[in-house]
């Protein structure tokens, strides 16, 4: 069943075609920029606290077709509160760390860590919320709303700030231990009368999404409304990030930028847009 929201009927097809990490870097935001201009790019998830945020903002509001939703940090990455209010949940120069299961559970069991949890995520709603763009749709880098706890606050939170539409990162070929988290996930969000995609593609070859692999996706794309995301950029891997020393960002730009591509999608998947675009009802 293909889950579009309560209000209107569900949707049979539609794709959205995402960028993360916008805001990591000056070269990301670039290659947002032309892949929206020149490429099919429809959307992208906006790091609030990362260092390149501000220009990934201006650029944003010269783009006003770009639908462009909320990345959630809470792991590998900069926090927006200082080290003084969320001691518990970044080092000194208050990033976040890259344990997630040892966060997770601290979480889940430990109030006053659920606290400065609650107080990070709000100060990063309320940093899109100062941007003036319109909030298409809420993720997790890392995908870390899967964790109950996240996803409880993200839902709280987010209706303040008109939290709409929400990545389900569920992909075919999911291990097996992913997909209870998954069904609950997608459960809760239907409960909350929240929008989400049916299926993402991109979590397999995370980094690698170039022009051979977005065509073969393109071949066997479920029924139903899919995401796809990439992590396009000018530069690529620890040019960008030290933890991305792997990723391949120019080429993921290079297939978004591709006249194969148009073309294919052209074919495939004529209904395409953010997620305000694909899913919600204005």
């Amino acid at each position: 069943m293909t889950l579009a929201h309560p209000s209107q009927a569900p949707l049979q097809n539609g794709l959205i075609i995402t960028a993360d990490d916008f805001g990591l870097h000056p070269s990301v935001n670039e290659a947002v920029e032309r892949a929206y201009r020149e490429g099919v790019l429809n959307a992208a998830s906006l790091m609030v606290g990362a260092p390149a945020a501000a220009d990934a903002v201006a650029r944003a509001h010269r783009l006003p077709g770009l639908r462009v939703g909320l990345h959630i940090v809470l792991a590998d990455g900069p926090a927006v509160l200082p080290h003084s209010e969320i001691p518990d949940l970044v080092d000194a120069q208050g990033r976040f760390g890259s344990a997630m299961v040892r966060d997770g559970c601290r979480f889940f069991f430990l109030p006053h860590v659920r606290r400065q949890l609650a107080a990070e995520i709000r100060a990063q709603f309320e940093a899109f919320a100062a941007t003036g763009l319109p909030l298409d749709h809420v993720n997790a880098h890392k995908h870390f709303h899967l964790h109950p706890t996240v996803l409880s606050l993200i839902l709280r939170i987010g209706r303040e700030f008109d939290l709409r539409a929400i990545r389900l990162p569920l992909e075919m070929g999911t291990p097996l231990f992913l997909r209870p988290w998954l069904a609950l996930l997608r459960r809760r969000l239907r409960t909350a009368g929240i929008a989400h995609n049916d299926y993402v593609v991109g979590i397999a070859d995370s980094g690698r999404m170039d022009e051979a692999a977005l065509l073969a996706a393109l071949t066997r794309l479920p029924a139903g409304v899919v995401e796809i995301y990439l992590h396009p950029g000018v530069e690529s891997g620890s040019r960008v990030a030290p933890s991305m020393s792997g990723y391949r960002h120019a080429d993921e730009l290079a297939a978004l930028l591709s006249p194969r591509v148009r073309a294919a999608l052209d074919k495939v998947a004529p209904r395409r847009g953010g997620f305000a675009d694909v899913l919600i009802p204005t």
